[in-house]
């Protein structure tokens, strides 16, 4: 199977925090991926695959084209706290895979030109927390049946019948089969066992067939 990711620059995670500056002492609850593409490509998503790292909660936000505004774009929300962790607090699916499908999302992520992942983790337990290994997988092209091989098309299928216009009929070959089948076993029930010579006539010798050996 081929991959369907498309090229993709993941940026590295930014803490966000409310209030006072972050210092050494303290942990941000909140970190924000931006996933853009190249030459402000505009894309169809139908899955976003990654491997979490210890993130609670994810919100999934993406810019897209805006119909009614030529060449303008706009933030929608596709994701609200989708849940990857059961209970924070614990290890449980902490470093699992996960992918959120186009069926999941609040809004059809089509003609999306960047991916924003907010990521949450409200336990104190993990100093660190983010997603790795981030994929954005778009949706079928619907010209995929060009990239058919030429041969699979030529193939005929299971419920066409094939083209039998020239040959025998089948019960006459059947038919004629099974008499030489008899035949043949006619002919060895009553083959006789005495060796036949070559030239011999009643057990003697012609002359004149000898003669031209």
């Amino acid at each position: 199977m081929t991959d369907s990711s498309v090229a993709c620059t993941v940026k590295s995670p930014v803490a966000l925090e409310l209030g006072e500056a972050i210092t050494a002492a303290s942990r941000p609850g909140v970190f924000v991926i931006d996933v853009t593409f190249p030459h402000g490509q505009a894309v169809n998503i139908q899955e976003i695959s990654f491997k979490n790292y210890y993130t609670a909660f994810l919100m999934v936000r993406m810019q897209r084209k805006d119909p009614d505004k030529d060449g303008s774009t706009k933030w929608i929300t596709c994701l609200q706290n989708h849940c990857l962790m059961p209970n924070p607090h614990t290890e449980e699916c902490s470093q699992d895979y996960f992918s959120i499908y186009r069926q999941q999302m609040l809004t059809e992520p089509d003609d999306v030109t960047s991916v924003r992942l907010i990521l949450r983790q409200p336990s104190s337990a993990w100093l660190n927390f983010s997603l790795e290994e981030i994929k954005i997988h778009l949706c079928a092209n619907e010209d995929s049946e060009r990239d058919v091989p030429a041969w699979f098309s030529n193939l005929t299928p299971v419920d066409q019948p094939p083209d039998l216009e020239g040959l025998p009929d089948p019960q006459t070959v059947s038919s004629s089969i099974q008499q030489m089948w008899a035949l043949t076993e006619v002919m060895q029930t009553h083959q006789t066992a005495a060796p036949i010579g070559r030239f011999d006539v009643d057990g003697c010798y012609d002359v004149k067939l000898l003669s031209y050996t």
